[in-house]
């Protein structure tokens, strides 16, 4: 759907207002020294801007005038997307014009305004997007006005169908015209103007209209000219760098340069991170080895009071079990001898049955039988050891989790870390209600004492009289009212409760000594004896009591206090009271806080107690498995048994037949000489283990144990098959490595170590340097060296346990971090590599289309054809460093010949050809099929005099060919060849340095399209002042 608009009315979103049209007149109002009159251009030829300054071509404007062609056109040398900021340097400045500021003021804003209009009547007829879609009487011209400011927005857009130029007589005139002119045409986008970053899309259709070489100073970057000296002096790399600014590629490779800039930044941001991570895990690291040593000492001091129990308890068992042995043992001698006689008896018989030589092949077989099922037994009893450790190993920790749990009430991990914020919240409340109580206790206390100083009212104005040595006292603290008039007279005395009461004769000494203080009140007491009923006052102030009873003063206080305000003792009484109120308000205050630091506490068990919830089921899920586990290595030794017992019965029946077969006879012969030896050996043991038992010191040994025998006893049988076999002394040496191995993981410098408490450490050194066997003083000192340990290792295991969370937490998030910047720095990466992938492409392909151009241009005129190498080149290591291509311009120098290198020697004519060829195919590979203009500053400059001529001629013909207009601008020894060889000629005349304009150029043209040439006359000769009459003779 297109909008129909009126002729004067823009569209916001109109692109390509110009169209198909070309420049045919340009006129700049306040752009440096140039004149404001209108200048016409001729389309499609060579255009030379020459200049006549003061003293030779230079100073006339000449750089100033086709730049702001360029910046009319949308050269995007310009960098309109970044605000044109550079344009703003074209406006008149007085302090380069002549006399400096002085006599001028410097131009706030300009305007370069630009006429279009169709190169050939023929294509006319096309309406103005964002104009009326119905011609204006026939009229295809369009008149763009860019307004040039010092302040931002630096250039705004407006036009408007027709030529619309600012045509007056004078300098003045016109400047002034300019203003009212822009100030008609509507705004470009509504309620405002366009702005430079929309002047290509909404002039142009985003097409290149312009390309140009700038050599002067008038705009901060200035390309390689290819036309300022001879072609084969200029590099590679400068000849790539002159095209890219005709082509744009300029822009692309400086955007390319930044995406490589963001992709370092982000791979360094990147390996910072990680660095910085590396470093916060090996401080982290450290942390958590100090941690571990720390965990594993409490494990080893766990470990150490164990075995020292197990000590304490093999000790007293083993002293029982020696006792009941001692006393069996006399027992079994007195049944000795018979059990000899029979046993010889039934010996007797088996010997014969035992002869013959198949009983030693049945004791081999038996014996290998039994040794195979004893390893097998053997390895399912260490399984089951194996087994049953662990699992005794977690019911401890289910009875401790279980009673953990019980602190939890039913609660889960996040209702109890809930609970206890909430709880920790009240805390908080609690702990400023109390300060506050206890500040208002404070105040409640200072009212009290200032109370019974007499201070209560007034107590600045009392201490500065008693300083003067006047006796003073504070009215209410002086009057005494009975109970019945109280209601009238506290009312009355009320606002006069800061007053004092002084003696008549001190009136104006006390007024002298309250003189800084203003507004106090001074009540004198004259003495008088009559006061009003109820009430008595000392000193008496009977005048200003008549007053008070006199008329009213048309105030009303309000009365009905609950307490007495009148009187010493009354408001003693009243602020005793406040301070009794304020302690009892402070004692709820601190019980508050009381109760709400034990809801903090009940909080935070019940927390532990949610979180060993959790652990219990996991360690129930281990104990089943392990029970499973057992049960299968039970059946295995249950059918394994009965094949074991049979195999050992047998084996001990057939040794028993060996052993007897060769013994049974001569034991049988020394029975008797036995039998009294062992009667003999029975009552010296009989002696022996009566001494022995005497010895043992059974009752020491359950006082040191501090429980029974049957409590030590069920603490035996609770070890391992292994450990039932230990001795004290394997335990005492087990328990004193174990409390070794704490104390150094715990504190590795020994004593010295400087966390050591006192207490430990002074237990050690009575270790080394006591009295005594080194044994014993250990021993001695064991029970308190390893309470001592574990009271230590306690206090630190909940800051261990905070520090790890915390690490933990930190370790999440700066992984994260790397994570991140890892990310970014991949992205960047590929980003980078994409766009330069895709540059590329677009380089190769843009100066393959000026190859292209370069070899029809060649053999269009007079050559045998040409072209352009450029091989791509390797992507910089720096951020910063351009990409630097090479560009090597090759041509024939006769038909069948190969390329040869442009810097290989050659005459200067062909030099000179040759660089405008390159300069017009750059141009047109730019062109996408629009209008071009080619703006060339020192136009020939490097030429020399005998190619001039043809050079200059040469674009011309290029640019009537390709409808290229092409404007050079010339110094003065150019001007002869020009003028005869180019299709309109332009002068810019300024010819005093006290002049700050220039003078109306001149122009030289000739237009075939008649209807052009007059629909620009007008304008162009209303601002030329009318000829003077010839005078009469």
């Amino acid at each position: 759907m297109t909008a129909v608009l009126e002729p004067m009315v823009t569209a916001r979103d109109a692109e390509n207002v110009v169209g198909g049209r070309t420049l045919v007149a340009v006129q700049a109002v306040n752009i440096s020294r140039l004149s404001t009159h209108p200048v016409p251009t001729v389309p499609g030829t060579l255009i030379v801007v020459a200049g006549q300054g003061p003293k030779d071509s230079n100073g006339a404007g000449k750089s100033s005038f086709i730049a702001a062609i360029t910046a009319l056109l949308g050269d995007e040398q310009w960098r309109f997307a970044s605000g044109a900021r550079a344009v703003a340097e074209l406006l008149f400045n007085a302090e380069l014009a002549a006399q400096g500021d002085s006599q001028w003021a410097s131009a706030d804003h300009g305007y370069i305004v630009g006429v279009f209009d169709y190169a050939d009547p023929a294509e006319g007829g096309g309406p103005v997007e964002g104009d009326g879609a119905e011609e204006e009487q026939g009229e295809t011209a369009v008149t763009v006005w860019l307004r040039v400011n010092v302040d931002a927005p630096h250039l705004e857009i407006r036009w408007r169908r027709g030529v619309y130029l600012a045509s007056a007589p004078s300098e003045a005139d016109r400047v002034s015209l300019a203003d009212r002119l822009w100030a008609s045409l509507p705004r470009s986008a509504g309620r405002r103007d366009l702005v430079a970053k929309d002047l290509s899309r909404v002039l142009y259709g985003g097409q290149v209209r312009c390309v140009s070489f700038l050599s002067t100073s008038v705009r901060s970057k200035v390309a390689t000219n290819l036309l300022s000296q001879p072609l084969n002096e200029i590099s590679p790399e400068r000849i790539f760098s002159a095209i890219a600014a005709l082509t744009g590629l300029d822009r692309e490779l400086e955007a390319e340069r930044k995406s490589r800039a963001e992709e370092h930044r982000e791979r360094a941001k990147a390996a910072e991170a990680a660095e910085r991570l590396t470093e916060w895990e090996r401080e982290a690291a450290s942390l958590l080895k100090t941690f571990d040593r720390r965990d594993r000492a409490r494990d080893e001091a766990a470990a150490a009071v164990r075995r020292w129990r197990t000590r304490q308890a093999r000790l007293l068992m083993d002293a029982a079990e020696a006792d009941a042995a001692h006393a069996a043992d006399q027992e079994r001698l007195h049944r000795e001898g018979e059990e000899l006689a029979a046993a010889a008896k039934a010996a007797e018989k088996e010997i014969e049955q035992l002869t013959g030589g198949a009983l030693e092949a049945q004791l081999q077989e038996a014996g290998a039988a039994l040794a195979d099922l004893k390893g097998q037994a053997d390895q399912l009893g260490a399984d089951k050891a194996v087994a049953r450790n662990r699992l005794d190993e977690l019911r401890r920790r289910v009875s401790a989790l279980e009673e953990r749990r019980r602190e939890a009430d039913g609660r889960d991990r996040d209702a109890a870390r809930a609970e206890l914020a909430e709880a920790e919240a009240r805390r908080d409340e609690a702990q400023q209600e109390y300060g506050m109580a206890k500040g208002a206790v404070a105040r409640a206390k200072r009212s009290l004492a200032e109370a019974e100083a007499g201070e209560g009212s007034a107590p600045a104005q009392i201490r500065a009289l008693a300083a003067a040595g006047i006796a003073a006292v504070g009215l209410l603290d002086a009057v005494e009212l009975a109970e019945g008039v109280r209601e009238r007279w506290e009312a009355a005395l009320w606002p006069y409760r800061e007053a004092v009461v002084v003696g008549a004769g001190d009136l104006d000494a006390a007024v002298a000594a309250l003189d800084g203080m203003p507004g106090s009140m001074i009540v004198p007491a004259d003495g008088g004896t009559t006061l009003p009923d109820g009430v008595s006052c000392e000193p008496s102030p009977a005048s200003f009591f008549a007053a008070l009873e006199g008329e009213g003063t048309g105030v009303v206080v309000v009365g009905g206090f609950g307490e007495p305000v009148t009187g010493r003792v009354a408001r003693v009484q009243a602020a005793g009271t406040a301070v009794e109120s304020a302690e009892e308000a402070l004692e709820r205050a601190r019980q508050a806080t009381t109760d709400a630091a034990a809801d903090v506490a009940l909080a935070g068990r019940r927390l532990a107690g949610a979180r060993a919830a959790a652990e219990l089921d996991e360690v129930r899920a281990a104990m089943a498995g392990l029970r499973e586990r057992l049960e299968e290595l039970g059946g295995s030794e249950s059918r394994l048994g009965p094949r074991l017992g049979a195999a050992e019965q047998t084996l001990r029946r057939l040794q028993a037949k060996a052993d007897t077969r060769a013994l049974e006879v001569d034991r049988l012969r020394g029975r008797r000489e036995t039998h009294e030896r062992e009667r003999d050996k029975v009552r010296r043991a009989a002696s022996e283990l009566a001494d022995r038992r005497a010895a043992l010191g059974l009752d020491d040994l359950e006082k040191a144990w501090g429980g029974s025998r049957e409590g030590a006893a069920e603490w035996l049988s609770a070890l391992d098959d292994d450990e039932a076999t230990w001795t004290p002394a394997e335990w005492w040496h087990t328990a004193e490595k174990h409390l070794s191995e704490a104390l150094r993981r715990v504190f590795p410098d020994g004593p010295s170590d400087e966390d050591m408490p006192e207490e430990m450490r002074f237990l050690l050194r009575e270790r080394a340097e006591g009295e005594g066997r080194r044994t014993d003083r250990e021993q001695a000192t064991f029970p308190r060296l390893v309470k001592a340990m574990e009271s230590y290792l306690r206090q630190q295991e909940d800051y261990e346990r905070h520090q790890r969370r915390q690490i933990e937490v930190q370790m999440s998030a700066r992984r994260a971090d790397l994570d991140k910047a890892q990310k970014g720095a991949t992205e960047a990466a590929g980003a980078a590599e994409a766009h330069r992938t895709a540059l590329t492409a677009a380089i190769r392909a843009r100066l393959q289309r000026v190859s292209e151009e370069f070899e029809k241009l060649d053999v269009t005129y007079g050559g045998y054809g040409a072209t352009l190498e450029f091989p791509t080149p390797e992507q910089p290591g720096d951020p910063e460093q351009e990409w630097r291509w090479r560009v090597t311009p090759k041509w024939r120098r006769s038909d069948g010949q190969r390329y040869v290198p442009y810097n290989r020697r050659a005459n200067t004519a062909l030099m000179d050809e040759k660089a405008v060829k390159l300069v017009c195919a750059a141009a047109l590979a730019s062109s996408g099929g629009g209008r071009l203009c080619l703006v060339l500053d020192e136009l020939g400059r490097n030429l020399g005099k005998e190619h001039r001529k043809e050079a200059v001629a040469l674009f011309r013909k290029i640019g009537e060919t390709h409808g290229i207009t092409v404007i050079g601008a010339l110094q003065d020894d150019m001007e002869p060849y020009a003028i005869d060889a180019c299709g309109q000629y332009v002068k810019l005349r300024r010819s005093s340095d006290t002049m700050p304009y220039n003078e109306p150029p001149v122009v030289v043209g000739y237009d075939e399209h008649e209807a052009r040439v007059r629909k620009l006359a007008d304008h162009i000769t209303a601002a030329r002042p009318e000829p003077a009459p010839p005078e009469p003779a």
